[in-house]
């Protein structure tokens, strides 16, 4: 249902993030542990660490209204967002200084032997 493994749900279900009912043996999912675990993979693919999402997650629980939980998520977003920027700075950077090097070496090249 969520594309994840057995193992995936196991490893959040050590972390604490989420905690499954059993039937003897059987794990069964609550639509509440299903959307944690829809968050928790948002979470991850938008490259928040684990301790962000055990936070949001904590918060969810705590505070009805949520106003916590979407202070603390906008704050995060935006520490993500402008290391994003810094990230996407150094790329084009870094990918012009390849490009130069590059064209420095090809013209080092004599003609016909490229």
């Amino acid at each position: 249902m969520l594309g994840v493994s057995a193992r995936t749900l196991r490893f959040y279900e050590d972390k604490g993030l989420i905690e499954p009912c059993r039937i003897g043996t059987t794990r069964v999912y609550t639509r509440r542990e299903v959307a944690r675990m829809q968050l928790i993979l948002r979470g991850k693919r938008l490259g928040f660490t684990l301790r962000d999402i055990e936070e949001f997650l904590d918060l969810y629980d705590a505070d009805p209204q949520h106003v916590e939980q979407m202070r603390a998520l906008a704050e995060r977003c935006r520490q993500r967002i402008d290391l994003l920027d810094a990230q996407r700075e150094a790329i084009v950077q870094t990918r012009d200084e390849l490009e130069k090097i590059e064209q420095e070496a090809l013209a080092r090249i004599p003609d016909g032997a490229v």
